[in-house]
């Protein structure tokens, strides 16, 4: 059997024992990425009675890794669940940037399960490279047609206090504050991408597949050719 041990730690790195789990954690792509070790991949392994491909001695970690969770809720009414229709999602991508997600355009959004929609998680060598790699893949990720709380993480991973890991559990809670500076807001600019995305979804319905420039059928073309083999 294999489970997740969850831990406090204290400022002077002392731990305190919270709960075990019997099954795999929101956040388990964090220790694949600074370990190597596909867990799920392991987890199968085990299922089937064999033995895991690696040992303990043979796990190091390298870099690390932050992991955000997409949710639908809107992060400035509350936190409030947001349904409906995903009428674009344009996930990040690059080197050592990672998305766990099943959603697509047309996707529907109901209240009847969990909010989440997806995991985004990012590796760096170091902490600083990792949120760094963090804020440029959240700018780029864009689900439209709902609310969501990339703002929220945006706007965290712009605290200052949140950078120097100078933070703690009743951190969001406490000391930050999602505030939408309106004087900063772009109505031109939006209603621009809102026209770009409508123009981009008429393109693909009326998408037409052409037939191919061929004088004949692939039957005809198949006995051509294996005229040609005699």
């Amino acid at each position: 059997m294999r489970g997740t041990i969850e831990c406090l730690v204290d400022r002077n790195r002392q731990f305190y024992f919270m709960e075990m789990n019997t099954r795999l954690q929101v956040e388990h792509p964090v220790t694949e990425l600074i370990t190597g070790v596909d867990l799920v991949k392991e987890q199968i392994r085990i299922a089937r009675g064999r033995r895991m491909s690696i040992t303990q001695e043979q796990v190091h970690i390298k870099g690390h890794a932050i992991e955000c969770r997409i949710n639908a809720e809107d992060p400035y009414n509350n936190f409030l669940p947001s349904t409906g229709t995903i009428t674009t999602h344009i996930p990040p991508s690059g080197a050592g940037v990672r998305v766990d997600s099943a959603i697509y355009e047309g996707y529907e959004v109901t209240p009847y399960y969990d909010s989440m929609l997806g995991k985004l998680i990012c590796w760096g060598e170091t902490r600083a490279a990792a949120l760094l790699k963090m804020r440029r893949a959240l700018e780029e990720y864009k689900i439209m047609g709902i609310k969501t709380n990339l703002p929220f993480h945006q706007n965290l991973m712009e605290s200052l206090r949140f950078q120097a890991g100078n933070f703690d559990t009743k951190f969001v809670e406490a000391r930050f504050e999602m505030n939408e500076d309106t004087a900063n807001l772009r109505p031109d600019v939006a209603a621009i991408m809102a026209t770009l995305v409508a123009h981009q979804q008429r393109q693909q319905a009326a998408t037409i597949m052409q037939r191919p420039e061929r004088d004949t059928s692939n039957w005809k073309w198949l006995s051509r050719w294996e005229r040609l083999q005699r």
